[in-house]
């Protein structure tokens, strides 16, 4: 096996884009609101989970929108019981 140093090592400087700057890492808007008034996720509140789906009416990537795990599964939750109510279209036309 090789030494540590020629294995890559840990990864001190982050994740990079295509020009070679760090990329600033997403929070969850929903942990970066708890301490001043929370946002609560519902299904009856469409216009903030219209925020979270493509053009085509899909749930967008956690790690496109930057919500963390607990939350991106309260969004899925709530989307889906806001179509099934038809608050939200299950795709556009």
């Amino acid at each position: 096996m090789l030494p540590r140093a020629y294995r890559g090592g840990p990864r001190r400087y982050g994740r990079r884009d295509g020009r070679g700057r760090r990329r600033r890492r997403k929070v969850c808007e929903f942990c970066a609101r708890r301490g001043r008034q929370p946002q609560i996720i519902d299904y009856k509140h469409a216009d903030t989970l219209r925020r979270f789906l493509d053009e085509r009416s899909r749930i967008q990537k956690a790690r496109k929108m930057g919500t963390c795990r607990k939350h991106q599964r309260k969004l899925g939750r709530a989307i889906k019981r806001a179509r099934e109510i038809a608050l939200l279209p299950f795709t556009e036309d």
